[in-house]
Order: structure tokens, then sequence, then C-alpha cells
């Protein structure tokens, strides 16, 4: 057998299987820079294979998704997220005959440029740069330019398009990218909502009663519903929506979790010691550039400065950040002597 049969086998598989409104691997619009193809894996399947081993990937692990260096185990990082988004993505996909590989390259790959301390970073480094800061334009960033030592992972088009508009704001070109768009309000609205009851932050008979009518009692069961409205209202169109009645009652648990934990006073609270330590951090590589790390030191002259601080911040990990603030800012201890430990 050839090697190259293997990637052809693919092909074939996808016109015989996808949607005419799926995107076909050998349908790609292309990389940025030209290169070798592989003979074993499409060019999604690469993108894929490039996102997971990227270093922005890894550091998704110690990344806040709701709640800041929480302390128990079963807590969602950033990393987690990822991956619920990944699974209901790929779902979706495969329901409504589209190129699964496609929505799991874009799923992994759209929250790489996520600051640490979650949204809460995001709005920090928003207000501190003049160009303003946004994660999923970010994200593009790191795939474009900040991985590799500053070579990128040089993704396919489809991919890069759905990592940059998988925003609710967005519009992605491919229903694959549409899929991730809705993949990720349905993992954080409901994974968010476990993680709150975990906390103890919110009661389960909180919930507002007629959504959790319309949706499901748990978690679980409220995704296969949205999931399976968006198979029943999409299947066989060149679309990716939901019912309305399931959208209406994901958009307000949406604004319920809003008003009752992601904007609070205790969260707020949260927000300003993070604020603090991040603009902390921003204004004193500003006014020390020559301290930043030999990478981001020979980005600055390329980028402006603002951005290659923005760059670096949000690449930090919230453990990172908080050692990075402790090495500025707060005096080091030296050890006792045994005199010392006499006069106590």
């Amino acid at each position: 057998m050839k090697d190259d049969s293997v990637k052809e086998r693919t092909y074939r598989k996808e016109e015989m299987f996808l949607s005419p409104y799926a995107c076909h691997s050998q349908n790609t619009r292309g990389r940025q820079r030209p290169e070798e193809a592989c003979k074993m894996r499409t060019d999604f399947q690469r993108d894929r294979d490039r996102i997971i081993y990227s270093k922005a990937f890894l550091r998704l692990k110690n990344k806040t998704q709701v709640f800041f260096s929480p302390e128990g185990d079963h807590f969602r990082t950033r990393m987690t997220h990822t991956i619920d988004v990944s699974q209901i993505a790929r779902s979706i996909a495969r329901s409504l005959a589209l190129n699964e590989d496609l929505a799991e390259a874009i799923a992994l790959g759209h929250d790489l440029g996520h600051t640490p301390f979650g949204h809460a970073g995001e709005r920090v480094l928003a207000s501190l740069s003049p160009t303003g800061f946004a994660h999923n334009l970010q994200s593009l960033r790191v795939v474009d330019v900040l991985e590799k030592e500053g070579r990128g992972l040089n993704l396919t088009y489809e991919v890069r398009d759905g990592i940059v508009n998988h925003k609710k704001s967005g519009n992605p070109i491919t229903l694959e990218g549409k899929a991730v768009s809705l993949a990720d309000r349905i993992a954080y609205v409901n994974h968010d909502i476990e993680d709150a009851i975990r906390a103890g932050l919110l009661r389960e008979e909180e919930l507002p009663k007629s959504d959790i009518k319309i949706l499901g009692n748990t978690s679980r069961d409220r995704i296969n519903r949205m999931i399976t409205s968006i198979y029943e209202y999409s299947a066989g169109k060149n679309e990716v929506k939901m019912g309305e009645k399931e959208a209406a009652a994901l958009e307000h648990l949406r604004s319920f979790m809003f008003d009752k934990v992601y904007i609070t006073p205790l969260s707020m609270k949260e927000e300003e010691r993070a604020k603090r330590m991040l603009s902390g951090i921003y204004e004193y590589f500003y006014n020390n550039k020559e301290k930043l790390p030999p990478f981001y030191l020979m980005l600055s002259k390329t980028y402006p400065l603002e951005q290659v601080l923005c760059d670096y911040l949000s690449s930090m990990t919230d453990k990172f950040a908080i050692a990075v603030f402790n090495n500025i800012f707060v005096p080091r201890s030296w050890a006792l002597t045994e005199q010392d430990i006499e006069e106590i």
C-alpha cells in the first residue's frame, strides 16, 4: 500500500459521506506560506496536530476558566474547557455530516490567546493597551506569529478563520466554524454552572425554571438537548443554528450567569486584584523594556511595545503571572541566622 493512499482514502470518504455544505479537506484555500504536503494526513489533520503540540496549548492547563487558581481538582481550566468545546463541536459536525477534523482543529485553537485570570485578564489588557485586546484576535496572532519562535504554525485559512471568528459576534466562513462558535457557548455556560455550584456560589434550585424546563435539569441533558436542536434545525441546510426556543433559553442562562457568577461583588473583588497585578507587570516592562525575555525583546524591534507586552502577559499562566509579579515587586526574604533565632 502506498503512503499517499491513506490521505486519498480520506478524501474519498469525505466525498462519499460529508454534506455538500461541508468543507472538504482537499478544497482548503491553503496556508499563508507554501510547504510540502503530508502524505498521510490532510491539511486539517496536520493543523490539529500542530495546535496540540504547541506551547500555547500546553499552557492552557494552568489558565483560569472562571475561578482564579481554584484549589479543587475538578474545576475547569482553559484546557478542559477547550477539550469540552472540541467534543461538542465534533458531535455537532458528526450529526450534520460536516468535517470533524476541521471542527476539531478550530476548537482546539480557539482560546490559545487567552489571558491569565480568564476574561478578567482580558478586560485588564484591553484597558491597558492603546491598541486594545481581544482573545480571539490574540489567538490568531499566536498561531500566525508567536509560536515556533516567531515563525507561527502556518495553519490553513479555514482554521485561522474559525479561530478568529469563534465569538458570538463573529461570522465564520465554514459551517464547521459556526459549529465551534455554538459549541463554545454551550460548553462554557453549562460547565460554568457546574463549577459555580461546586464552589457554593450557586444552588441548582436557583437556575431559571423556564430555561431548565426547555433544556433539562442536568448539564448532560442540557448539552444533549441543544445538540439535538441544532441537528433538527440544521440537517440538510447550509447553516448551523439552534432552534429558537433552545437558543433563547441558552442566551437567558448566559445572562443569568453574568448576573449571579461572572459579574458579582465577589468576582469583581478578585478582578481588581488581577488588575493591580497585571497593570503593575505591564507598567514595569513598559518602563524597563530591556528586562523583557529575549524573544519578546526581539519582537519589540518589529511590533509596537504595547502589542509585545500584550503578547507576553497574555501568554502567562495564572501561576507564572503571580511569580513574575512577586519577583518584581515583593521583597525577598533572607534566611534567618542562628543569632536571629535566639533573639526571637
